[in-house]
């Protein structure tokens, strides 16, 4: 549990791990072993294709139930989609044959996978749209998916230097779609790309939506959190014409919306712990994102104006 520079206390959750039930290069022992000595409160471990249930407590740290689903090969252009499911009840009913059948279209399978993971009493949420090279289109096409992955960890990390999606939130926010941005590591190799991309959720909001993996869950939906690599960042809108920053020292503040531009932007200085932005008149949303002076990042949720 951590207590933000505003007082609220927060859960640090890891949204995106892998083992070696899967391609990960660490037991599943000792993934929750490293997660503990960094502080995390909660992670879940979600190998490909294999689903790993809820467990409460161990170690010192909560377990989330998870899985990926991968499908679509490795033809960006055709179409890639990688779903995390995250604090099912039980395991999802998805057959992987059905699911990777290519003569059904990759986007109806992908619906399908989060139509069961729903059902399943989970989330979805949507892994690396850049490495995948998601476009907008078959973002939006995937339908009603939970979350989306903004910054993911390994994507950089020995694998196609793509770790940021905000291209992609800003294109789709552009066109009414406006999903809660989560930052993971999806951890493979465990030789720097585990701690690097977490979600800080309010554990006051987790607990009226009953506490556990359902408050964990709910509060995701709700975006009630931010995504980091380790700096704090707060945003809330203040009046009709003003959007209001917090956040820890940091040396550059971003505010980004459908707009190409706009004054004030962009500010650099040193050790900023606050901003303000003055809505466009064609802003139709506003999201900010904010770096330390170790080239740490922290990116906000989207309001919708």
């Amino acid at each position: 549990m951590y207590i933000d520079i505003h007082g609220k206390r927060r859960l640090k959750l890891g949204l995106h791990t892998h083992t070696t039930r899967s391609d990960g290069h660490k037991t599943p022992e000792k993934a929750v072993e490293i997660y503990t000595a960094m502080g995390y409160d909660a992670i879940a471990l979600t190998d490909h294709w294999v689903y790993a249930p809820t467990d409460m407590e161990r170690e010192g740290i909560k377990l989330l139930s998870g899985c990926e689903y991968n499908i679509g090969g490795s033809d960006g252009t055709a179409g890639v989609y990688h779903i995390v499911g995250l604090c099912m009840e039980r395991e999802p009913e998805i057959d992987p044959q059905a699911a990777n059948d290519t003569a059904v279209p990759v986007a109806e399978r992908g619906r399908q996978i989060i139509k069961a993971i729903r059902e399943a009493g989970g989330i979805a949420v949507l892994a690396h749209p850049a490495w995948s090279l998601n476009t907008p289109e078959q973002i939006i096409t995937l339908g009603d998916f939970d979350a989306l992955e903004i910054y993911n960890s390994v994507s950089d990390f020995g694998m196609s230097d793509r770790p940021y999606s905000g291209l992609q939130v800003d294109m789709i926010a552009g066109r009414g779609c406006f999903p809660p941005l989560t930052a993971t590591d999806d951890t493979h190799y465990y030789t720097g790309d585990e701690g690097r991309g977490f979600v800080m959720l309010d554990a006051e909001a987790a607990e009226a939506c009953g506490g556990g993996a359902k408050g964990i869950a709910e509060g995701i939906k709700q975006g009630r959190f931010y995504a980091t690599q380790g700096p704090e960042i707060h945003l809330r809108r203040i009046d009709k014409q003003t959007i209001h920053l917090t956040c820890s020292p940091c040396d550059k503040i971003v505010f980004l919306s459908n707009v190409v531009w706009a004054k004030g932007r962009v500010l650099r200085g040193k050790d900023m712990v606050e901003a303000t932005y003055t809505i466009h008149e064609c802003d139709t949303f506003v999201r900010a994102e904010v770096t330390d002076k170790d080239g740490r990042q922290a990116w906000s949720n989207i309001i919708i104006l």
